[in-house]
């Protein structure tokens, strides 16, 4: 038997409950003020059984103040049964509902046309008339209408054989078919019985879940435990994607869920306040909508107020559509093509809707024409294309293939990212012996401008030194928390000759020092010094004191020639010449043949010089690895 939700839509006092009181015997008016004042207030539920199929049925308020109620019970629908009063004709809730489940992406429906009993037959064609010009260019567009009465059944059979048809079509399409998808369920109900504790009830659109499975509430992220499940006041051993359930949960009191909240399986679902949407302003829309707008946005069975950011420069007129951030008042777990709808803050009134393109998605101020690109691929039926455009989006943020399901829409994620990796368009970056991350090439490369530009700023600072502080420039990358990934990139960029690489330093490939005429002379002087000077060289500070113009770049200047080659700088202070200590290796070498090794004394005896240089001398030996200390003596590396 196939599981699917029949979902009502109509103006208020148009019979939606009434219909489906006589089709399934159940009245779905439940509240104490929805008796009293006769309409339907709140959500209302039933169950239809038209072999092969059994439907659970959503009866909605048609009311305008209930349409937020009605918006929550429209989720996870896949069948509309939209319903006119024959006596009544189209009202706007009835406009606003055919908008609301066209936006919602109902492709299957049935309209009935109730009362009928009370209208003659040719008010009763107007009426057909005024529908079909409401329905026309929507999925109704073709489909069946009937005549019928609560009140006489007449029709009722007629009706279901056109539910039952149309609920074949709805189990053949994509959008039933999700079984094999995480499992998840949008609440709309919470609520305590005795003994047993919280129950939460809602319409299943994907998986499978049993008694004893971990489940996840979002968005407040709390684990909780299926203690038992019923199905239209049936015990049952599970619950499946189309079918109408409540769950009891261990783990959460009811008072800590409320209507809006999402139950889904461990690692499925992810909360965010920022989505990236494809938005449509409806024909009926009482303006353009302004970038910086307020909207209520409607999204599986909860609401929140958000702020729209518009990826264009002038407001989105009625019909024209366009991809747009929604900065969230409140966090909410969506997914890939998530359909929502949005009403104006004041006064209320549904403007439009669309679907989700990045459920997670980075705030852009200023969308580039990347961004732009990766969210057109977003929109793409190719599932590699839109896996590609969403790992785009991940960035650098670290996520694992199982979160394709929810950001791209696809059921085999491990495969498309191995497609990826073979096409070369994600990178795996080892950040350490046991993990990896993928980064796609275009966020690889665009890190890499930016180290670019962050070399060039600080080449600008220090246009003496051809190498820069390494630690400077990562520490200017902290926000990425993420210095595994940091150091790839710049070893990527070393391999592509881009930037030059040490222990310590990093500088643009094609940048070197900008001296003036007098830097490259004073240059030149302090090199013929320091090979002159031998072992016992000045310091920076005898230097600047001696020097007659440019005293403040003598650092630098220093460091310079230290980076290119021509100094080894020992010590802080401490500078030598590379022919001097090419000279000090050699004498030490030459003693150092018999193995005995030699101590501090008998090297600074070898090199005629004091403790002051010998000793910051023999430890730059050790540290390059010429030597190596065993005690008081000092042997060759290689020994």
């Amino acid at each position: 038997m196939a599981e699917l939700i029949l979902g009502t839509a109509g103006h208020i006092d148009h019979g939606k409950t009434s219909l489906i009181h006589a089709l399934t015997g159940v009245d779905t008016d439940r509240l104490p003020e929805e008796k009293k004042r006769g309409i339907t207030i709140d959500i209302g539920f039933a169950a239809l059984d038209l072999e092969p199929h059994r439907l659970g049925v959503v009866d909605v308020p048609g009311h305008e103040r209930f349409v937020r109620n009605m918006l929550a019970g429209a989720t996870g629908i896949d069948v509309a049964l939209l319903v006119v009063a024959a006596d009544d004709s189209v009202k706007p809730q009835t406009r606003e509902h055919v908008e609301i489940l066209r936006l919602l992406q109902l492709q299957h429906g049935v309209i009935a046309l109730t009362k009928c009993d009370l209208a003659d037959d040719d008010w009763t064609a107007l009426v057909e008339e005024e529908v079909r010009e409401l329905v026309a260019g929507t999925f109704l567009e073709s489909a069946p209408l009937v005549r019928t009465s609560a009140n006489t059944g007449s029709g009722l059979d007629e009706l279901r054989a056109l539910l039952r048809t149309a609920a074949d079509d709805a189990s053949n399409s994509p959008r039933a078919d999700r079984l094999r998808a995480p499992f998840r369920m949008p609440i709309d109900r919470s609520f305590t019985i005795t003994g047993h504790g919280a129950v939460v009830t809602g319409s299943v659109v994907s998986g499978v879940i049993a008694v004893g499975d971990e489940l996840v509430v979002q968005p407040s992220g709390r684990t909780v435990r299926v203690r038992g499940i019923q199905n239209h006041d049936d015990d049952a051993a599970s619950a499946s994607r189309g079918q109408r359930a409540a769950i009891n949960l261990a783990g959460i009191r009811h008072d800590e869920i409320e209507r809006g909240q999402e139950l889904a399986a461990v690692g499925y679902l992810a909360s965010a306040r920022v989505l990236t949407v494809k938005l449509e302003m409806l024909a009926s829309a009482p303006r353009p909508l302004k970038d910086r707008a307020r909207v209520r946005l409607h999204c599986g069975s909860g609401e929140t107020l958000a702020t729209v950011r518009l990826w264009r420069d002038e407001p989105l007129a009625r019909r024209e559509r366009c991809v747009a951030q929604l900065l969230l008042d409140e966090p909410v777990a969506t997914i890939w093509n998530q359909p929502f709808v949005i009403r104006a803050e004041s006064p209320v009134c549904t403007i439009g809707g669309g679907h989700v393109l990045d459920p997670s998605a980075p705030r852009l101020r200023r969308p580039t024409a990347a961004d732009r690109q990766s969210a057109k691929d977003l929109q793409s039926t190719d599932p590699l294309v839109r896996c590609a455009a969403a790992i785009f989006f991940l960035n650098v943020r670290s996520w694992s293939p199982v979160d394709l399901a929810r950001q791209a829409g696809v059921d085999d994620p491990q495969s498309q990212l191995l497609e990826l990796l073979e096409r070369e368009q994600v990178r795996a970056i080892s950040l350490s012996t046991s993990r990896v991350q993928h980064v796609h090439r275009d966020v690889i490369e665009e890190l890499s401008t930016r180290v670019h530009d962050q070399l060039a700023k600080m080449h600008d600072a220090e246009p003496l030194r051809s190498m820069l502080d390494r630690s400077q420039l990562i520490h200017r990358f902290d926000y990425l928390e993420n210095t595994p990934l940091l150091n790839a990139v710049l070893t990527s960029m070393e391999r592509g000759r881009r930037i030059r690489l040490t222990e310590a330093g990093i500088g643009l490939a094609d940048r070197g020092p900008r001296l003036s005429q007098g830097e490259r002379k004073l240059l030149a002087e302090l090199l013929a010094r320091f090979q002159v000077a031998g072992i016992e060289s000045p310091t920076v500070e005898q230097c600047q004191r001696d020097a007659a113009k440019n005293k403040a770049s003598i650092p630098q200047l220093l460091q310079l020639a230290a980076a290119d080659g021509d100094l080894i700088q020992v010590a802080p202070a401490y500078f030598l010449h590379r022919d001097c200590l090419a000279d000090v290796q050699e004498a030490i070498a030459e003693r150092l043949v018999d193995g005995k090794g030699l101590t501090l004394s008998e090297i600074r005896e070898i090199l005629n010089t004091t403790r002051k240089y010998a000793v910051p001398l023999c430890e730059h030996l050790d540290k390059i690895g010429f030597t190596k200390r065993q005690g008081d003596l000092r042997l060759l590396s290689n020994r």
